[in-house]
C-alpha cells in the first residue's frame, strides 16, 4: 500500500507540473500585449546595465559579459578603458595585461583574444570605426548575434533583433512565448510575436524583471505583475 502510495503521490507531482496553453494566434497577441504594457508599467525606463561612455566601451564589456554578470563586467571595465580608451588602443594591448585586467570575468583567456582581435578587426578594416551594420559587427572575433543586437539596439537604436540572454530565454520559455531551446530560435520566436518597435525594450525590461522578480532558483511568482499571464512552464502549481 505504501509503494502504491508513493506512485499517485510521484504521479501527482508530475500532473502537477505547467505546460505552455493552447492558445489562437489572436490570443497569444493580445496576451503578448498585455506583457509588454505591464512590463512598461513595472520599468518605465528600458536601459542596458552595462557601463558604458560609447560604442566602442559598450562593445567591449557587452563581450565581457559572456557567462557573466553585468555587475561583475562593471567592476573590471573602468580599469580597461584606462587603459586602453580607444579600439586603437586596445588593438596594440598585449593578451597577458588585458588577462590580467579581466581575470575576474571568467573565460578571460579566451575574452581577452577576442577582445583584442576585435580591436584589431575595427581598426584595420573599418579605419577604427565601429561597424553600424549586424553583418559586419558579427565578422568581428567574439562578436555574434546577441552582442551585435545589444550594441545596435542600445546605441543606435536600430531594432536589429531581439537580445536572448539567460533571463530572457528563461522567461521566454516560463511565459510560453516559445518552446524552443536555443537563443537563436527564441529570438526568430519572439521577433514573430513581437511588435518591431518593442524589440529592444523588451529584453531590457524581461532582463530587470528576472533580476528582481522571476529569479532562477526562487521566482516570486506570488508578487509577479505577469502571474496571471504566465504559464509557468516547469513549474508546480501555485
Amino acid at each position: 500500500m505504501a509503494k502504491k502510495a508513493v506512485r499517485k503521490s510521484s504521479t501527482a507531482a508530475k500532473k502537477a507540473v505547467s505546460g505552455p496553453r493552447k492558445r489562437s494566434a489572436k490570443a497569444q497577441r493580445e496576451r503578448v500585449l498585455a506583457i509588454i504594457d505591464r512590463l512598461k508599467a513595472k520599468f518605465p525606463v528600458a536601459e542596458c546595465a552595462l557601463t558604458h561612455r560609447n560604442e566602442y566601451e559598450l562593445l567591449a564589456a557587452t563581450i565581457l559579459s559572456a557567462q557573466c554578470t553585468d555587475e561583475r563586467v562593471n567592476m573590471v571595465t573602468p580599469e580597461l578603458f584606462a587603459q586602453y580608451p580607444t579600439a586603437q588602443d586596445l588593438a596594440r594591448a598585449s593578451q597577458e595585461d588585458v588577462e590580467t585586467i579581466i581575470r575576474s570575468t571568467g573565460f578571460f583567456r579566451a575574452k581577452a583574444e577576442n577582445l583584442r582581435g576585435m580591436a584589431r578587426c575595427v581598426v584595420e578594416k573599418h579605419g577604427g570605426r565601429i561597424p553600424e551594420t549586424l553583418d559586419e559587427l558579427i565578422q568581428l572575433p567574439g562578436v555574434g548575434r546577441k552582442t551585435a543586437n545589444v550594441l545596435l539596439g542600445t546605441w543606435h537604436r536600430i531594432p536589429s533583433g531581439v537580445v536572448v540572454d539567460t533571463h530572457v530565454k528563461r522567461i521566454s520559455r516560463l511565459l510560453g512565448l516559445t518552446t524552443s531551446e536555443s537563443p537563436e530560435a527564441i529570438e526568430q520566436d519572439l521577433i514573430k510575436l513581437l511588435p518591431k518597435e518593442e524589440w529592444i525594450d523588451f529584453s531590457h525590461r524581461l532582463i530587470h524583471h528576472g533580476r528582481q522578480t522571476c529569479i532562477a532558483r526562487r521566482p516570486k511568482c506570488t508578487d509577479c505583475v505577469l502571474i496571471d499571464l504566465c504559464d509557468r512552464v516547469g513549474l508546480p502549481s501555485l
